[in-house]
C-alpha cells in the first residue's frame, strides 16, 4: 500500500467528528470553530472509499494567536486543531496529508498561515510538522485544561454564554460541581507553516522567539 493510492477531499464536519472522537489520543472536538475540514481515504469494499484518516482547520484556539502569527490580517491565519490517521498506514501517511491539505488550502481558500502544536503532555514534540516544513517557533507557556465530565474543554468553554452548553458548564461550575475541575498542562511546541511566500517574507521569527 502506498500513499499515493490515498485520496484528500474536503468534507463537511460531521464526516469526521466520529472518526476524530474515534482515533485521536484527545478523543473529542470540543469547543473547535472549524473553518474546512479533510479526509482521507483508500479504495474500501466495491470499490467505494474508506476513511483513513481526518483533518480539522479551525479558528485558533487562543484569541491572540492569529494577531501574534499574521498581524497584517489575523483572518487569514487558521489552526490545524485535529489530525489523525488510523494505525495500518504507511509511515509517511501524515506527512502525504498534511501536504495535500496545504494544496487544497491554497487552491481553495486564502488563508497564508496554518499554526500548529505539539501536545508534550501526550508525548509529541512536532515531528511530523519538521517533516512537512513547518517552521519552529519555540515553546507555549504551561497551562491548563477544563475537565468536564472525564472529557477536555477548552478554558474558554466557561465563558461563552451564547453557547447552551457553556451556560451549563458555568452553571455546573460555580456549584462547585467536583465533575468539572482544571488540569495543569505541559508546554506545547509552536510550529508555523506559511501557505504564501510573501507572508513568510515578512515574518519576523526573532521577535517570535523572544
Amino acid at each position: 500500500m502506498s500513499v499515493k493510492d490515498f485520496t484528500v477531499e474536503e468534507v463537511p464536519r460531521k464526516s469526521v467528528k466520529n472518526f476524530i472522537e474515534k482515533h485521536h489520543y484527545s478523543h473529542n472536538v470540543n469547543g473547535i470553530q472549524h473553518l474546512i475540514c479533510f479526509g482521507l481515504f483508500k479504495e474500501g469494499s466495491f470499490g467505494l472509499p474508506k476513511m483513513i484518516g481526518a483533518m480539522m482547520y479551525a479558528i485558533p484556539s487562543m484569541p491572540n494567536t492569529a494577531k501574534k502569527y499574521y498581524p497584517p490580517d489575523p483572518s487569514k491565519c487558521i489552526e490545524l486543531r485535529r489530525l489523525v490517521c488510523i494505525d495500518d498506514t504507511p509511515t509517511n501517511t501524515e506527512s502525504y496529508f498534511i501536504g495535500q491539505t496545504f494544496k487544497l488550502l491554497k487552491k481553495l481558500t486564502n488563508y497564508k498561515v496554518v499554526v500548529s502544536f505539539a501536545d508534550a503532555e501526550y508525548g509529541h514534540t512536532g515531528v511530523i510538522y519538521k517533516a512537512t516544513n513547518f517552521e519552529y517557533c519555540g515553546k507555549t507557556a504551561p497551562g491548563r485544561t477544563l475537565i468536564v465530565d472525564g472529557e477536555e474543554y477548552h478554558a474558554r468553554s466557561l465563558n461563552q454564554p451564547i453557547k447552551p452548553y457553556s451556560r451549563e458548564i458555568r452553571k455546573r461550575y460555580d456549584a462547585k460541581d467536583p465533575n468539572i475541575y482544571w488540569k495543569h498542562t505541559k508546554q506545547k511546541y509552536i510550529y508555523v507553516y506559511f501557505l504564501n511566500r510573501k507572508a513568510k517574507k515578512s515574518f519576523d521569527f526573532e521577535s517570535i522567539k523572544q
